[in-house]
């Protein structure tokens, strides 16, 4: 049976601190080896010290940020400003994000949310002597659909996206071209406990399949390449 459970108590992340050890104070007993430790973006940032000072006066204070953090501007719109980052994801203003975070501050995204998950998972290991998956999750609008969710921007220990293609359906007729990404699955899931204005940046996802669970995982992986873009 899959579990999603919040991880309650973590107080306001500094930079510096160490998320592994914040996590096992809140919850380490409850921790279980195949659990999947989902994380939000934010509260990476801020202990990476992913923090930059803006004019809180200025409503368009983040917008050289936005402009330094991105590979590329694929559109503008208003205040809006649509990009590819330096990790491939194209999402709005580069992941740059003002909520959360106090007055006159903006959180950039990790340098390498893939590392981040990895450090987590690996201090959860030698803390706690069990395996677990790592997801750091962050929100994003998606193209033709309303509404933003949680996606996967980091991940260590779990699928990105399982390749189906081959298995049977149910009626028992070979998979042509399905591919499950896992991985954003995980993180939309977490999401619907941890919320938006909760306080509750950790949640715990349990009983997800094994088969699910894989040592060498990176969320390029989820990335669609350019060749195969027919919209960028």
């Amino acid at each position: 049976m899959l579990q999603i459970l919040p991880v309650e108590g973590i107080a306001e992340i500094r930079p510096g601190d160490v998320l592994a050890d914040v996590i096992v104070a809140a919850c380490g007993p409850q921790l279980q080896h195949g659990d999947v430790v989902v994380v939000t973006q934010k509260v990476v940032s801020k202990a990476e010290g992913r923090l930059v000072a803006i004019d809180p006066l200025d409503p368009r204070g983040h917008q050289p940020l936005v402009e330094a953090e991105a590979r590329r501007v694929l559109r503008r719109r208003g205040d809006l400003t649509m990009t590819e980052t330096r990790h491939g994801f194209v999402c709005a203003n580069a992941g740059i994000d003002l909520s959360n975070v106090d007055a006159g501050w903006a959180a950039l995204l990790p340098v390498d949310p893939d590392r981040s998950a990895r450090g987590i998972r690996d201090r959860l290991r030698a803390l706690l002597g069990i395996e677990v998956a790592v997801v750091v999750s962050d929100t994003f609008g998606r193209a033709w659909r309303r509404g933003a969710t949680d996606v996967a921007i980091g991940i260590a220990g779990l699928a990105g996206v399982a390749d189906l293609r081959g298995t049977p359906d149910a009626l028992g007729r070979p998979l042509q071209v399905t591919e499950v990404c896992i991985a954003d699955e995980v993180a939309g899931a977490a999401e619907l406990v941890m919320g938006k204005a909760r306080g509750v940046p950790v949640a715990i996802v349990r009983g997800l399949d094994p088969v699910f669970l894989r040592e060498a995982s990176v969320a390029a992986e989820i990335v669609r390449r350019h060749h195969e873009d027919l919209f960028r």
